[in-house]
């Protein structure tokens, strides 16, 4: 292994030790770790939080680690080292990685085939506020649904970080937008072009309608139960639901299997009839345990598509704060409030 520059020999890191509130986490300093094969070193200069870290500190996320552990869904950093027989040419530079866990650190050993390299012109605060959250919006819309120009989707969740980037690549693709959000963030989608909606109105199917009389060419949700409901009566024949989280039943309390195997054998049933509609379920993590090699090069192909958005000024990355990672508690509480637009950065 090759050093790049001097590696401490220590570094901060964030543990989840249980079902905790915000400032129950714990901040300390932790040994820095040498890479093994497939993995590299990286000094992490960007990480972020998502909604899979909130639910984690409730026990709520599905196929967390058990406690205590470090979360932190995605990261940006420079690489420092290569595990025996990596890539020498990746030393000094800047990666973007998705981890699901272990981000919330100053320094992290990674996996290479989940790294992806930042190219010029992006910003490490940028690239992070685009990782997972890009890489989830570019391939429901151009994989999952694949919605062409001129058609109508309705995004739920659209003031939230995979909602918001959703919506700038459909725009950019010629695709027409009905935003369902709390009424606060109506005025800041009407801003950006999109036809806001309230989720929580009881006609929303009617509003919906009103809007789009032939129904939608495609519907993303992130909520589960009656909203994936509503939106599959609102597409259009031909029209494909793409669900791709149930925040509705991960909010609550109970077993989470039973609801998620309910949601999964109703997007079955629904795909059973002769109606030409489809339902999908997005996990951004399918086939990559088991197609290997075409799960890394989709992850490369369009994360870098996202990353090239970006650097030409098309595909903006909404920051909506950003804190040191010693004050994760803060960062926490305010991510946790639901009142931002956008993704709140931890810088170690």
């Amino acid at each position: 292994m090759t050093e790049t520059r001097t590696i401490p020999d220590s570094t901060v890191c964030v543990t989840l030790p249980g079902i905790v509130e915000p400032d129950g986490l714990i901040v300390h300093d932790v040994p820095v770790g040498q890479p093994g094969t497939g993995e590299l070193l990286v000094a992490v200069e960007a990480t972020g939080i998502s909604y899979a870290e909130q639910a984690m500190r409730h026990g709520r996320y599905f196929m967390q680690p058990k406690f205590p552990f470090t979360p932190g869904y995605d990261l940006v950093g420079t690489v420092l080292q290569v595990g025996p027989g990596g890539d020498k040419a990746l030393l000094g530079r800047r990666v973007a990685t998705l981890t699901r866990t272990g981000a919330w650190t100053g320094h992290a050993i990674v996996h290479a085939r989940d790294s992806i390299p930042v190219p010029d012109g992006v910003s490490a605060e940028d690239a992070e506020a685009v990782t997972v959250n890009g890489v989830t919006a570019w391939q429901m819309l151009h994989r999952a649904a694949r919605v062409r120009r001129g058609g109508t989707i309705l995004v739920f969740g659209a003031n939230g970080g995979v909602g918001g980037l959703l919506i700038q690549l459909a725009q950019h693709a010629g695709i027409r937008v009905i935003g369902a959000a709390s009424p606060r963030h109506h005025d800041a989608l009407r801003d950006i072009g999109v036809n806001p909606v309230d989720y929580n109105d009881p006609d929303l199917t009617g509003t919906v309608r009103t809007l789009a009389p032939g129904g939608v060419d495609a519907v993303f949700d992130n909520v589960g139960g009656t909203t994936t409901r509503a939106g599959w009566g609102l597409l259009a024949p031909g029209g494909i639901l793409v669900s791709y989280a149930i925040i509705g039943a991960v909010s609550g309390t109970g077993n989470l299997w039973p609801p998620f195997l309910k949601h999964i054998t109703r997007i079955r049933t629904w795909n059973a009839l002769p109606n030409g509609k489809r339902a999908v379920f997005y996990d951004l993590w399918a086939g990559h345990n088991t197609t290997k090699a075409r799960y890394r090069q989709h992850l490369e192909d369009d994360l870098t598509q996202v990353f090239e958005l970006v650097r030409a000024g098309i595909l903006t990355a909404n920051i909506a704060a950003r804190f040191p990672l010693t004050r994760i508690v803060d960062a926490l509480q305010l991510a946790e409030s639901r009142t931002l637009n956008g993704k709140v950065l931890l810088l170690p």
